[in-house]
């Protein structure tokens, strides 16, 4: 029988929900209504289990891992409070420094999505310029909504990822008013998009001739193939690093890290927030010591492969492609393969959302979206992924 929430209890929750606060359980996921998180398994309010790919981007660990858990436990303890300057934001800072390459500096923020609006007005102050790349599908979130002033977002120029022919005609076109290149290393606002070979190393190259600066948007691939991110993996490395919600293991907390003569520029980055939630700060130093240690990645990274590898004879031949990256993923029910936004657009978003709602069906959850990525944690056991690999192929076969 399916494991399914009946539509009667989703409208239940979501009216007295609605009866409390105006916005009620806002984006309620119409499927699913949590009740506890631990390890790869997501459970619902009658603790029916699920094994989860959608909901771990932040939890490499996987969901309240021991050692995070009692971080946080001390915290409470000390009653330390949000507001309040502690040695815990050094100590943090220090091991994204020791693990990602291009830090030399750091600027903690409360959000990803704060870490892009001050690495990008770092940007624009450090080279007095107003013009930004960026790239169709990437996951920055909206100009309009970073707080970029319209100046700016309107002089951004929006090309497909992967072209390299597009870059060079904007710098020549625009030579000296490019303030930098901001660009997801893997593309995650469409799934898993892969750089094409050389492609990165050309933004670093290009950027580096025309004293623009090159950012590296990781709020996604950050810590996640390696401590270091997709720029140790690749060995292309950026003047601006952004790193977002894996850095608290899902408590919200964002980070721009960089060139010590970019960051150490004054500009409308410098707000009044000047301290970060302490559980954040202890989250994220228990899990970057975890992620620091000899070992951890091999046996995430092995498992990732042996998965892809199945799942990829499992769906051969049947209009499905999969692209992915170390322990991220996305199924494109796409009869060719996906290199950008124009390619990954042409999925077949019907037919993956049904596939999708079988899954949850059976006990598996994949992203609603054709546009997700799946993420497999330290935590997800063989026994979670056989499952998983019977579970897809039970379902291909009939859709």
């Amino acid at each position: 029988m399916a494991n399914l929430i009946s539509d009667q209890k989703i409208r239940n929750a979501q009216a007295e929900s609605n009866h409390y606060q105006p916005t009620g359980l806002g984006e309620l996921n119409p499927r699913l209504i949590i009740s506890k998180a631990h390890g790869a398994n997501l459970y619902d309010t009658e603790l029916r289990e699920y094994i989860d790919f959608s909901h771990t981007e932040a939890h490499i660990l996987g969901h309240a891992p021991e050692r995070v858990t009692s971080a946080l436990e001390t915290v409470i303890n000390n009653g330390l409070n949000q507001g309040l300057a502690t040695t815990g934001e050094t100590t943090l800072v220090k091991l994204i420094q020791q693990v990602v390459p291009s830090a030399e500096q750091v600027h903690l923020t409360s959000s990803g999505h704060k870490a892009a609006v001050g690495a990008i007005r770092q940007a624009l102050a450090f080279t007095g310029r107003k013009r930004i790349i960026k790239f169709k599908g990437a996951n920055h979130g909206k100009f309009s909504h970073l707080g970029i002033p319209d100046e700016f977002a309107q002089l951004a120029l929006n090309l497909p990822f992967n072209d390299e022919v597009a870059v060079f005609e904007a710098f020549e076109l625009f030579k000296n008013e490019i303030a930098s290149v901001i660009v997801e290393p893997v593309l995650t606002g469409v799934g898993v998009v892969l750089p094409q070979e050389g492609f990165l190393q050309f933004l670093r190259t290009i950027t580096a001739k025309h004293k623009s600066l090159l950012i590296f948007d990781e709020k996604v691939t950050g810590f996640r193939p390696k401590a270091g991110g997709a720029q140790e993996y690749f060995n292309v490395f950026p003047d601006v690093t952004i790193l977002g919600n894996i850095l608290g293991g899902g408590y919200s907390i964002g980070a721009f890290a960089g060139r010590r003569d970019v960051l150490s520029v004054k500009s409308s980055a410098e707000n009044t927030e000047r301290h970060i939630d302490p559980l954040a700060i202890a989250a994220g130093t228990a899990i970057l010591q975890r992620l620091r240690l000899p070992q951890f990645y091999e046996p995430l990274n092995h498992k990732s492969r042996d998965f892809i590898f199945w799942l990829n004879e499992l769906t051969q031949n049947r209009g499905i492609q999969i692209n992915a990256f170390q322990s991220m993923f996305t199924l494109y029910f796409n009869e060719n393969k996906v290199t950008d936004f124009a390619s990954a657009n042409r999925s077949d978003r019907k037919r993956y959302e049904r596939f999708s709602r079988k899954a949850f069906e059976q006990g598996v959850l994949f992203p609603q979206s054709q546009f997700g990525t799946n993420f497999i944690s330290s935590a997800h056991l063989p026994q979670d992924l056989s499952k998983t690999l019977d579970v897809v192929y039970r379902i291909i076969k009939n859709i």
